[in-house]
């Protein structure tokens, strides 16, 4: 396993694959950071010389780009910053429910959790 940032990356898949690996590089952005190293993307993580790792480590580092714990950091000083300010999103946020405006009568399992029913009583006679 090439290690790349803190993070390991497989070795046999080609560097363009293994790249989104890192927390913060999706596919397009893993493009245009060897397109800006000279890289050929269909080269295999493990063929990458020492020179070429540090070319692409320098790309991410001039481009300012947000990666791994840096950019949890913020997410969560986003999600804590909405939650303080007591803004609509910020309050169903803490509430557990959905943000972006879908219903919640009937859906919105994955974010509300299972579901609490309350047992019927039997009547004692």
């Amino acid at each position: 396993m090439a290690r790349l940032l803190g993070v390991d990356i497989p070795n046999e898949k080609r560097i363009e694959a293994s790249l989104p690996y890192i927390y913060g590089i999706g596919l397009a952005l893993a493009k245009k950071i060897l397109g800006q190293a000279n890289i050929n993307p269909d080269t295999r993580t493990g063929e990458l010389t020492n020179e070429q790792i540090g070319a692409i480590v320098s790309v991410i580092q001039a481009n300012g780009i947000a990666i791994e714990g840096d950019l949890r950091r913020e997410l969560q000083l986003n999600l804590k910053r909405l939650q303080q300010i007591n803004c609509y999103r910020g309050i169903r946020h803490r509430k557990g429910l959905p943000v972006r405006g879908q219903r919640t009568k009937t859906n919105a399992r994955t974010r509300k959790g299972p579901r609490r029913t309350v047992g019927v009583q039997k009547a004692k006679k």
